[in-house]
């Protein structure tokens, strides 16, 4: 029988605060409230069409997808599929070669 692969740890927004609030002597619910700060200041900009650099991580941007026609994967049958937004990342460079 094959073993099943450990899935990957999920870092939570909690879990990086606790992190921050410890390095940087902070309280977990200010290091909280600031990440929760930096995450809607994000969106809000991604919703407004900017994009968002973030020196040493990536950019974030928001792109569209046309219109199309799909398959129904049960019956095979075509279906249209609407055109949508999604958010796209793109790591830097260091962080591609650091992983």
């Amino acid at each position: 029988m094959a073993k099943k692969a450990a899935a990957p740890a999920t870092i939570t927004l909690k879990h990086l605060a606790a992190a921050i609030a410890e390095d940087q002597d902070l309280s977990k619910k200010h290091a909280e409230a600031i990440l929760t700060d930096l995450v809607a200041r994000i969106t809000k900009h991604l919703k407004k069409g900017d994009r968002v650099r973030i020196v040493g991580l990536g950019i974030l941007q928001v792109r569209r997808r046309a219109a199309r026609m799909g398959r129904n994967p049960g019956t095979g049958e075509p279906i249209h599929i609407r055109a949508s937004k999604k958010v796209t990342f793109r790591p830097v460079k260091e962080l591609k070669e650091a992983i």
